[in-house]
């Protein structure tokens, strides 16, 4: 039922942007109110390993209970080819939530390692599985947000997208959970011990401050606030940190919508002429339509979570 009502929200919220383009050509009065900020939050890797905090098991708990406490729902793109023994129960268990479940290849890999025709391959391995298990819808996210090196690459995959009836998971924001997961694996081998509560608000500076980035190169590029789409990722961090993350954009007067609803912007429809998907679709349109002068501020690069992460997360004394 849950699924349904999300279902029914996006419908009308897209019906409700259609109707308000056919009334003609008058425009809208100006108004002095502050836009309207809404994000979706989306989780890509499903089902990851056993974490540095975390066993894969523990980590779906968590995140379950505290999307379902938010009442938020997200989208799970899926590699089921991950060598995780409870692959199965854990995609299950999100979409028996409510929440969709989405294609991210069969097991990861990046476009300019492989031919066209093999990744084209690789999609259809994971399609197979996924459209039997419940929650699945016909969405996909390129990993690493890579649609190849050349033109005819690109081009030829997101050809046979559209043949499979995909659309496509684009992102918008990046949160930089990955980033953060992968130097607290580091540190745990190495022995560090951690403060928590830094690594906690190190991650939720670095999300929120990226909404609060991509939402002004929006309105610089768009001359509005597009729905935004968070990268996020099955890792230890989110499951540690999602409820302190859900309350900071929240506190940050941000909306956070379904990814049915985040997926009925008009950039949906639109494919970007460039290479360059890296930094997302709206930093994808600004390139394509060389509008870079309009926006001239630098959003901080993931390398520059290292530093705060050493000075402050962990201390590798014994």
């Amino acid at each position: 039922m849950r699924a349904w009502v999300w279902a029914m929200r996006g419908a009308a919220l897209a019906l409700a942007a259609l109707a308000a383009s056919c009334l003609g050509s008058t425009p809208a009065a100006p108004s002095s109110a502050a836009p309207v900020k809404q994000i979706a939050l989306t989780i890509d890797d499903a089902p990851l390993p056993d974490g540095p905090f975390l066993t894969g098991a523990e980590r779906a708990q968590r995140i379950i209970a505290d999307l379902r406490d938010a009442h938020v729902q997200t989208i799970f793109f899926a590699n089921p080819g991950r060598p995780a023994p409870d692959r199965d129960a854990r995609l299950r268990a999100y979409a028996a939530a409510g929440h969709i479940i989405g294609n991210h290849t069969w097991d990861h890999p990046n476009l300019r390692d492989l031919s066209a025709a093999d990744y084209i391959a690789n999609i259809q391995r994971a399609d197979a599985y996924l459209r039997a298990t419940p929650g699945f819808q016909p969405i996909f996210r390129f990993p690493f947000l890579s649609e190849g090196e050349t033109v005819e690459k690109r081009d030829a995959v997101r050809a046979a997208l559209i043949q499979m009836g995909y659309t496509q998971g684009y992102v918008t924001a990046d949160s930089y959970d990955w980033r953060l997961d992968q130097l607290a694996r580091d540190a745990k081998t190495a022995g560090a011990h951690f403060n928590m509560n830094a690594l906690r608000d190190l991650y939720i500076q670095s999300a929120v401050s990226g909404a609060d980035y991509f939402d002004r190169m929006s309105r610089a590029t768009l001359g509005r606030s597009a729905r935004q789409v968070m990268l996020m990722h099955e890792n230890d961090i989110e499951a540690l940190y999602l409820p302190d993350l859900i309350r900071a954009l929240r506190r940050d007067g941000w909306i956070i919508i379904s990814p049915t609803e985040a997926y009925a912007d008009p950039i949906a429809s639109e494919l970007p002429d460039t290479l360059d998907q890296s930094a997302g679709r709206i930093a994808a349109l600004m390139h394509a339509h060389h509008q870079e002068a309009l926006f001239t501020e630098q959003r901080a690069a993931y390398g520059d979570l290292d530093e705060p992460f050493s000075a402050r997360v962990v201390n590798h004394a014994r």
